[in-house]
């Protein structure tokens, strides 16, 4: 690939020749946590229970990549987050999350030129389902945290729920959630573009027609063949061709 150009102030790109037609793409694939929305959820449920300085370094060590198992790393943040209650995680969702600037803008352009919206994350579904409701995504892939019955109902085990695709979505589910979603919508991983931030991202932006880093890590900023490095998520928009 060649060396990264910068095509517009805190954009740059590479491995193609800008303008793109939007058109030509079928499917867009979007991380969450600090690519969709403001914050990395894990981090923030953390906090409810005095740990968030614990798990925020562990999450940060993994989109680094500098933890190698996604799925050994994420199971130990969620062990920290046991005791926290529905409740709490209610509290971050209203207080705390926020859709990042630009994303229903992107999000309202590309279902206009006919692409479906995948959001695939290595967070959790009780988000994740509800940016999925906010922004008007198609294909939603997270993980499920457990939470007590019983004596204590309401509070989180420390665990995650097996889903019947798998146990995690960590970087190589994600790969695998949007090539799925390619096939069944009858269209090439060439017709995909890939959003995300983090080393867990790099799996599925490897596969896809089109990779975007959004203020990510310097390792996914390196590989990515577009990197938004200033302003919103709609920045992509600038690397194709007025409708």
């Amino acid at each position: 690939m060649t060396a990264p150009t910068d095509f517009a102030p805190g954009l740059t790109i590479q491995g193609f020749t800008a303008p793109l037609n939007l058109k030509d793409f079928k499917l867009i694939a979007f991380d969450m946590d600090s690519t969709l929305i403001s914050i990395e959820c894990v981090d923030e449920i953390a906090d409810a229970v005095g740990r968030k300085t614990e798990v925020a370094a562990i999450t940060e060590a993994a989109m680094r990549g500098e933890i190698t198992d996604y799925k050994d790393s994420l199971r130990q943040r969620v062990t920290l987050l046991r005791g926290v209650t529905v409740a709490d995680m209610e509290r971050v969702y209203t207080e705390r999350l926020r859709i990042n600037p630009g994303a229903a803008e992107l999000v309202r352009a590309c279902k206009a030129a006919g692409l479906k919206v995948l959001l695939v994350s290595g967070g959790f579904t009780f988000f994740a389902h509800r940016v999925r409701d906010t922004l008007g995504i198609d294909f939603v892939r997270a993980n499920v945290l457990e939470v007590e019955s019983g004596p204590n109902c309401g509070q989180l085990t420390g665990r995650m729920v097996d889903q019947p695709w798998g146990d995690i979505c960590d970087g190589a589910e994600k790969r695998r959630t949007l090539l799925e979603v390619a096939s069944l919508l009858d269209i090439e991983p060439g017709q995909c573009i890939a959003m995300g931030d983090g080393a867990n991202d790099l799996p599925m932006m490897g596969v896809a027609g089109l990779s975007v880093a959004y203020h990510a890590k310097p390792a996914v900023r390196a590989q990515a063949m577009v990197a938004i490095n200033e302003g919103g998520l709609d920045r992509l928009l600038d690397v194709f061709k007025a409708a």
